[in-house]
């Protein structure tokens, strides 16, 4: 191959993830509304007696809401860089995410906002963000049962059925799963 060709199939690839990368900040939104506006709106960010526990309470919510932010941050960017995607079903991935967080749990982003409701909650001693986070574990549930995991089968097969019998859907692995044989970073 001439080196005129292999520019234009690394430039066509890096546009490709530039515009993943734009689309996954543009989706960025959904987990802002579900972690940040909904319980701003539910609790002004006002704080009430804390829930039992005090103290440690508040600093076991700092801890799951600052590393749910984190794993979120994350594997958004994993559907850009590795997937070449968004999480968002209209711009779906053309490559099945197996590394990073997805190495423990197939539905990192849903766990980690979960995790970060869960953690406002106890910072804040506010129950009624623990009722809406049992609330909306509910449709992110069926949508994942009842939509995504058969769109994921419908678009990566064998490759996504495996993944799936190996790391479990909402409570993560202990040890990192290696999806053997499968090209693409391994981190």
């Amino acid at each position: 191959m001439s080196r005129g060709h292999n520019e234009g199939m690394r430039d066509a690839a890096q546009a490709e993830q530039r515009r993943a990368v734009l689309g996954t900040a543009a989706f960025a939104v959904a987990p802002v509304v579900a972690a940040g506006v909904v319980p701003w709106l539910l609790t002004r960010w006002q704080a009430r007696t804390p829930l039992p526990g005090g103290l440690p309470a508040r600093a076991a919510g700092a801890v799951l809401t600052a590393g749910g932010a984190a794993v979120v941050i994350e594997s958004f960017m994993r559907f850009a860089r590795e997937g070449l995607g968004t999480p968002a079903p209209i711009a779906p991935t053309k490559y099945l995410v197996v590394t990073g967080p997805f190495r423990y749990v197939r539905n990192p982003i849903y766990v980690a906002l979960l995790a970060m409701i869960l953690g406002e909650a106890l910072v804040l001693g506010r129950p009624k963000l623990l009722a809406y986070c049992a609330v909306m574990a509910v449709p992110v549930g069926l949508f994942v049962r009842l939509y995504e995991e058969p769109a994921l089968e419908r678009q990566f097969g064998d490759e996504y059925r495996r993944y799936k019998r190996n790391v479990p859907g909402w409570l993560p692995r202990l040890t990192p799963w290696r999806a053997e044989g499968r090209s693409g970073i391994e981190s």
